[in-house]
């Protein structure tokens, strides 16, 4: 039974995520607490920003894909291999390679696959390469 507290879009969330299987509940388990990840990262980077802009390296750090790997780990695991590149500007391509494997059913090699590239393109901008 749904509580009847709460805001209209923390009602609706409890009642998309009752609708899922266990399977895709626990996916949107994992994205959530990515996004949340995502949010501790941006309070913490404002604080110590001049810091960090010394030490970010200038060259992805080469970080092994697993052979089998969920779409969120890999999304940590690339944000780690590329510290360089701007979260907030790929974003949006992010969120909607995780909603087209959450709710299109794509296979996270093909999203991961798509992920590897879009952090290897903004990187490539970042670098002046093609």
């Amino acid at each position: 039974m749904m509580p009847a507290q709460g805001s209209k879009e923390e009602r609706q969330l409890i009642k998309l995520y009752q609708s899922l299987s266990e399977a895709d509940q626990q996916t949107l388990v994992h994205f959530a607490e990515f996004l949340q990840t995502k949010n501790s990262d941006e309070k913490g980077s404002s604080a110590n920003q001049n810091v960090e802009e010394k030490r970010i390296p200038t060259e992805p750090l080469e970080l092994p894909r697993p052979e089998k790997e969920s779409v969120v780990k890999a999304i940590k695991r690339l944000t780690k291999n590329y510290p360089m590149v701007d979260k907030e500007s790929i974003l949006h391509p992010i969120s909607g390679l995780m909603t087209s494997h959450i709710l299109q059913g794509r296979s996270a090699y093909e999203v991961i696959d798509d992920l590897e590239a879009l952090f290897l393109k903004e990187f490539n901008k970042l670098s002046g390469g093609s």
